[in-house]
C-alpha cells in the first residue's frame, strides 16, 4: 500500500516506522530539511521537503497512486486541507490529526469528516482515554479499550511475592479466574512468549490479559491483593488532556486536584469542572504540593507540554508520598527508557495512543479497530466476520490457527465471550485477536479483511 504521511514529527515518525516494518510503501512530507535527514538515516522511506497542504508537492509525493494519506503535523488547518486535497482526488483513506475542539464537533454542522475525512483522530483525547482507563485498574502496567469499552487488555507484573510465580497456565491454583479471562501474551525481559498450558510464569514477567472489566479486577485483585483503588488523583497541567482526563476521573466519582500555573487557564478549568479543586500553581514547586494534601493512596499524573518537566514532577510527586505516577511524554522513545530505570510507575506516550486510532485504517474494511501496548511486542486487532470468511461457521478448534495468533475474546451482539476449542465462530461476531509481530499481512486471508 502506498501511504503517504504529513508531519516528519514524533507521531509522523512512529507511524511511519511502524508501517514501514510491514513493507508499505511510505513517503513522509515535512518542510522541516534536518527532520527528514534524521527519519532518513534511521528508516527505509521516501521523503520530501515541502508544505504537505501544496497540491504539487502532493503530486511530487504521488497523491494519485496513494490508497491513505495520514496528515499529523501540529498544524490543524494544513492536516483538513491536505485530506480535502487528497480527497478531490480520490484518495480512498484519509486521516487528520486534530488538536483543537473548534474543528472537532462530530455530528454537527461543521463535523470535518463532512469535508470527505474519514478519520479525524484527537491524540489529547485519545492520551486521556489512555490514562483514565489505567487509573481504573490499579496494578497494572499499562490497559487499553478494546470493543468500544467493553473489553480492556492489560498488562500486570509479576512481583517476588505474586501468587502466580512458577505456576503454570495449564495448572493455575485459580483456574475460574483464568477461565474468564485471556492470557495473549508474556514479555520475559525483551522476548515475547506466546503462551499455552505448560508456560510457566517467573519472576519479572510481564502478563497481559485480556478481558470484561470486572472479571480483570477480579483477578488483579487476587494477583495483586496491595493495589487497592486510589483515594485522590492528582492531575499537574491544565491544558487540553489535563482538563479532558479530569472531566472524565469527575463522572466516576473521583476526588481530583488539578494544578495549573497560568491563571487564566486555571480559571478556565474552574469554569469546565464541577467536583476538581483547581490550585494555580507550580507543581514542581514544593509550597504547591504542600497544599495538595497528598494521602497514602494517591496517584499523580503529570501532563504539561514537557516531557522533562512531567518527570521531574511525578518524582516529586512520589517523594511527597504518592503510591502510583504517571507521566505522558511526547517522545515513544521514553517510554522503554523510563520503564527500565523505574524512574516512574507508567509514562504514557501521547502519539501512541493516537497512532492506535490510525492504524486500522490500513488492515483492511472489517477490521474495526487496532491497538500498540506499549511493552507487549505485537498488535491486537479487532476483526468482523463476513458470510464468506473461512472462519464463519466453524469452531475454533478446528481453525488452523497459527502460532503467533490468539483469539483473545469474542463479542455477539451484546454477548462477551471467552474462547473455547467447541466455541463455533459466526458471521457477525467480533473478534479480538492478538498477533505477534510480523503476522498482521495473514490475519487478511483467514478472515478476509
Amino acid at each position: 500500500m502506498r501511504i503517504i504521511v504529513i508531519g516528519a514529527g514524533n507521531a509522523g515518525t512512529y507511524l511511519a516506522a511502524k508501517l514501514s516494518e510491514e513493507q508499505h510503501d511510505i513517503v513522509i512530507i515535512d518542510r522541516d530539511y534536518e527532520a527528514l535527514k534524521d527519519i532518513q538515516t534511521s528508516i527505509d522511506v521516501q521523503t520530501i521537503e515541502g508544505d504537505g497542504s501544496n497540491p504539487e508537492i502532493l503530486e511530487d509525493a504521488g497523491i494519485r497512486k496513494a490508497q491513505l494519506l495520514v496528515a499529523v503535523t501540529d498544524r490543524d488547518e494544513v492536516n483538513i486541507l491536505a485530506c480535502c486535497l487528497a480527497n478531490l482526488v480520490g484518495v480512498p483513506l484519509k486521516v487528520a490529526r486534530i488538536t483543537s475542539k473548534d474543528y472537532y464537533q462530530p455530528g454537527s454542522e461543521y463535523d470535518i469528516r463532512r469535508l470527505g475525512i474519514d478519520l479525524v483522530v484527537s491524540q489529547n483525547e485519545e492520551c486521556a482515554d489512555e490514562i483514565f482507563t489505567m487509573l481504573r485498574m490499579p496494578g497494572t502496567i499499562e490497559a487499553v479499550d478494546l470493543l468500544k469499552g467493553k473489553v480492556l487488555a492489560v498488562g500486570i507484573k509479576v512481583h517476588m511475592d505474586s501468587p502466580m510465580v512458577f505456576q503454570t497456565l495449564g495448572a493455575f491454583p485459580e483456574p475460574d479466574l483464568l477461565r474468564h479471562v485471556r492470557c495473549v501474551g508474556i514479555m520475559r525481559g525483551n522476548d515475547l512468549i506466546m503462551p499455552d498450558g505448560s508456560t510457566q510464569l517467573m519472576i519479572g514477567d510481564d502478563m497481559y490479559l485480556v478481558g470484561q472489566a470486572e472479571h480483570l479486577t477480579a483477578f488483579l485483585q487476587w494477583a495483586n491483593p496491595e493495589y487497592a483503588g486510589f483515594e485522590k488523583i492528582v492531575v499537574a497541567g491544565g491544558g487540553d488532556l489535563g482538563l479532558q482526563l479530569a472531566q472524565r476521573l469527575e463522572q466516576h466519582d473521583c476526588r481530583v486536584v488539578l494544578i495549573e500555573r497560568d491563571e487564566e487557564r486555571a480559571e478556565y478549568c474552574a469554569e469546565q469542572l464541577d467536583r476538581t479543586l483547581v490550585l494555580r500553581g507550580d507543581a514542581l514547586s514544593p509550597e504547591t504540593l504542600s497544599h495538595v494534601d497528598i494521602v497514602k493512596s494517591t496517584a499523580f499524573v503529570a501532563a504539561t507540554g514537557d516531557d522533562e518537566t512531567n518527570i521531574m514532577i511525578c518524582l516529586l510527586g512520589e517523594k511527597a508520598g504518592a503510591t502510583f505516577t504517571v507521566a505522558q511524554v511526547a517522545k515513544p522513545d521514553y517510554v522503554p527508557i523510563i520503564s527500565s530505570l523505574s524512574l516512574l510507575d507508567r509514562a504514557v506516550s501521547s502519539h501512541v495512543s493516537m497512532i492506535n486510532s490510525i492504524l486500522h485504517a490500513v488492515r483492511g474494511k472489517n477490521v474495526h479497530a487496532a491497538a500498540v501496548l506499549q511493552k507487549l511486542k505485537g498488535e491486537l486487532l479487532e476483526i468482523g466476520l463476513t458470510a464468506d470468511s473461512p472462519w464463519a461457521g466453524r469452531s475454533i478448534g478446528d481453525l488452523d490457527i497459527p502460532d503467533g495468533m490468539i483469539i483473545a475474546t469474542i463479542q455477539r451482539e451484546q454477548e462477551i465471550l471467552v474462547p473455547t476449542g467447541d466455541q463455533v465462530l459466526m458471521a457477525g461476531d467480533h473478534l479480538v485477536i492478538f498477533l505477534k509481530p510480523g503476522m498482521e499481512r495473514k490475519v487478511h486471508a483467514l478472515v478476509k479483511s
